[in-house]
């Protein structure tokens, strides 16, 4: 997404100035040899620590940022899958992460962003189960851009499949993780919670359900309130929604609930809002109702739904308006998704429930925003 690109943009346009280091001088001769071996002495596993203890040394003094990338991408082609190889690379890096990391914190501000968020980039390319949590101590940092690579490197796909390939044995921490991220959300921006939204849809925790809700539910306020950004994300949390929507769990109406009055937000913006909003936020707006009417509607009623795509390619806002009553209902109409679902709106903070979505009010005037 935009917002991302831009984060990252400014991290690459970083120095990464520590110490008046020169050319790159690590050296991987040894570790490849040791790498091809079938069985490995203790001598061998000294060469692996070795190696992490230099390259992790030298990434944390190197000056430019191309170099930086160069020596991640050395480190990283060097994990392999051998038993004892794996073992030791895992160990090893751990351990002179956890020193840089610490290293990270006695430094002045500005350097200590720097290596930091250096560092969190090499744990999410590893994606290495046991440096979780060196990420999750990166969470507590006022820096946003420390925070986020924190919640990059454990939100990852690779990270995801592992906790999810682990059964009982990595379910904790995949909940664990999801209440952490949880601490985060009302402060986080639309890029962070992007990674949130896919972590809390591809895990298989309850907890990842209670992060869907609570994004949700912070998204569904900002609505309210006309102060949410980046519209686009609200697909991503939508089709997570609908995803979660059929499961038969004891959390499917609550999911529902916030599915469809996510959804109805955001029709409702994209009528009250056309001479508020600028060109990009109503493109973006159409974006997420036509491809949530095709990618989850049409499954969650397991028949095509093509209405609301008319109504916006003819600019017809009185039927766009006609097919949300219908698939979601109204005050004392249940929707169509409703009656298949079996769920209610609400309660809203005020305690209210209802057949249909709660309204969003008139877009602020420029006396009520001065």
């Amino acid at each position: 997404m935009r917002a991302k690109w831009v984060l990252l943009g400014i991290l690459a346009g970083f120095s990464f100035v520590i110490a008046a280091s020169t050319a790159m001088a690590l050296d991987p001769t040894a570790i490849d040899a040791v790498r091809s071996k079938a069985v490995l002495t203790n001598q061998d596993l000294q060469v692996i620590d070795n190696f992490l203890a230099d390259a992790l040394q030298e990434m944390v003094a190197t000056r430019k940022f191309t170099d930086i990338a160069r020596l991640r991408a050395i480190i990283l082609s060097r994990q392999a899958a051998q038993k004892q190889y794996a073992e030791q690379f895992s160990t090893s890096a751990l351990k002179h992460l956890t020193s840089g990391l610490q290293a990270a914190l006695t430094l002045p501000e500005d350097l200590r962003t720097k290596v930091a968020a250096n560092l969190l980039i090499l744990i999410d390319g590893m994606a290495d189960l046991r440096l979780l949590d060196l990420s999750v101590a990166m969470l507590r940092s006022d820096n946003a851009i420390v925070r986020y690579w924190a919640v990059h490197s454990l939100t990852n796909p690779g990270i995801v499949a592992k906790l999810n390939a682990g059964g009982a044995a990595t379910a904790q921490a995949a909940g664990a993780i999801a209440k952490r991220l949880a601490g985060l959300v009302e402060n986080s921006g639309p890029e962070t919670l992007a990674l949130m939204v896919d972590y809390a849809g591809g895990v298989k925790v309850s907890q990842a359900e209670e992060l869907l809700l609570q994004i949700a539910d912070l998204r569904i306020k900002q609505y309210m309130a006309w102060s949410v950004k980046y519209e686009l994300l609200d697909g991503s949390i939508l089709k997570a929604l609908a995803e979660k929507m059929p499961s038969g769990s004891a959390m499917t109406s609550a999911v529902a609930y916030r599915f469809g009055q996510l959804y109805s937000c955001a029709i409702q913006r994209f009528v009250l809002g056309a001479d508020y909003l600028n060109d990009v936020e109503n493109q973006q707006l159409a974006s997420v109702l036509v491809e949530t009417e095709e990618k989850c509607t049409s499954k969650l009623l397991a028949a095509p739904q093509t209405a609301i795509k008319r109504a916006i390619e003819r600019d017809d806002d009185a039927a766009l308006i006609a097919e949300h009553n219908r698939l979601l209902g109204t005050a004392t109409t249940p929707g169509e998704l409703a009656a298949k679902i079996k769920f209610v709106y609400g309660p809203d903070p005020a305690g209210r429930k209802s057949n249909g979505p709660f309204p969003i009010p008139k877009p602020p005037t420029d006396d009520s925003t001065e």
